[in-house]
């Protein structure tokens, strides 16, 4: 495997980055495969194997699977830096895209048509029915983990909660040790890490510190930079399952209490669709369309807060990972946990993307012609969406 020095400094592994967050369309699922051709196949930075099974550690964290991903890789490319430079170059194109977005549509003299509004809601449905049809094909085979995946979507119906979803992932985990045992562990070398286990148990120290501290300073000093920083940071924190499960926490954290409409976010939700990189920079748009702080300040603070737990759970966790991998009672409870987030999914699916979005057999319809446009005739999302938006305002 080889590792040239000239791809670990910082402007390296920037441009790296910065290329694949110009070029990522697709979702999360779609940005795993971008990063498993470049890093696995065209520089070997890791094995197959492994890659897999840094995939499956980020999908267990809570918070975005591909940007933590692309943290994991820089970080043990150049440390620290390494991760920085890895995050800004995946995230910034989309994050300053979507900042943009939200000074045109808050705008007084932007009126946004409603068919364009709703056929954005539209294709957002059929983006996250691709992203959980190609989860489901490669971490849903055998009737076991289809029950575990069946399981964990029946409870988030029936019970929807942010805090449910760790206690599911938990139990599908015990589930996964009964169901899977027996996996065979891996051969290949470990990843280099310039983490010592001493730094790792600061940053999860850190990161539990925030979470917790964090609603508590901002209900006693009413600051909105501080209410900001609280809400994207929580957000950041709680979410398993990658971007689309964000949208329903999002969405209670900013449209119900009022700090904007249902469909300036299902627009930004929309327009985040149609732009390279992780769909977690929404919160870019949020917090510039929230208005809370001046410009563009604010989605600054809300991007940089919602991507801070990501930062600290990915440094705290991976020098421990190194060894647990090797371990084959946590690879089955792994498994086990892929299939649960799967259901969680679907979950998403059904409420509120489905259920607040396709009222009517036309746009059922348009949801299915979506779909198999990503699926089957494989058309780009960047392309896909503003087709979709155009057609909003002519037909809807």
């Amino acid at each position: 495997m080889s590792h040239p020095s000239h791809d670990r400094s910082f402007l390296a592994i920037l441009l790296i980055f910065l290329r694949l967050g110009l070029t990522s369309f697709g979702g999360p699922v779609a940005h795993l495969g971008y990063f498993r051709d470049e890093f696995v196949h065209r520089r070997r930075w890791l094995s197959e194997d492994h890659y897999a099974d840094l995939v499956a550690l980020c999908q267990f964290l809570p918070g975005p699977a591909s940007s933590q991903v692309g943290l994991a890789l820089g970080l043990s490319r150049a440390g620290f830096r390494g991760a920085l430079a890895a995050w800004c170059g995946f995230t910034l194109p989309s994050a300053l895209a979507l900042i943009l977005v939200a000074y045109g549509v808050m705008s007084p003299a932007a009126q946004v048509p409603e068919g364009v509004v709703h056929g954005l809601k539209l294709v957002a449905v059929a983006v996250v029915i691709q992203a959980l049809w190609g989860m489901g094909h490669h971490t849903c085979r055998g009737g076991r983990a289809l029950t575990l995946m069946s399981l964990a979507a029946i409870a988030m119906l029936l019970a929807p909660s942010v805090w449910l979803q760790p206690l599911i992932l938990l139990l599908a985990a015990g589930a996964g040790l009964v169901l899977f045992k027996g996996t065979a562990a891996p051969t290949d070398a470990s990843l280099s890490l310039p983490v010592s286990r001493l730094t790792a148990v600061g940053l999860l120290a850190l990161f539990i510190l925030l979470l917790v501290g964090l609603p508590l300073l901002a209900s006693m000093w009413q600051h909105p930079a501080l209410s900001l920083i609280d809400l994207f940071y929580r957000s950041g924190s709680l979410v398993f399952g990658g971007g689309h499960v964000v949208l329903p926490l999002l969405q209670a954290e900013t449209v119900l209490p009022g700090h904007i409409s249902e469909d300036l976010f299902l627009a930004g939700y929309g327009a985040a669709q149609a732009v390279p990189g992780p769909l977690f920079t929404l919160a870019a748009y949020l917090g510039t369309a929230m208005q809370q702080l001046p410009g563009w300040s604010g989605g600054l603070v809300a991007l940089l807060a919602i991507f801070a737990p990501s930062f600290l759970l990915v440094g705290g966790a991976l020098p421990f990972w190194q060894s647990l991998r090797r371990n084959t009672q946590a690879r089955a409870a792994l498994t086990g946990i892929n299939a649960a987030v799967v259901g969680l999914l679907l979950a998403a699916l059904y409420t509120p993307v489905w259920t607040g979005t396709v009222t009517t057999p036309l746009d059922a319809a348009w949801v299915l012609l979506a779909w198999s446009a990503l699926q089957v005739w494989r058309v780009p999302v960047w392309l896909l969406v503003p087709l979709s938006a155009l057609g909003g305002a002519v037909l809807l």
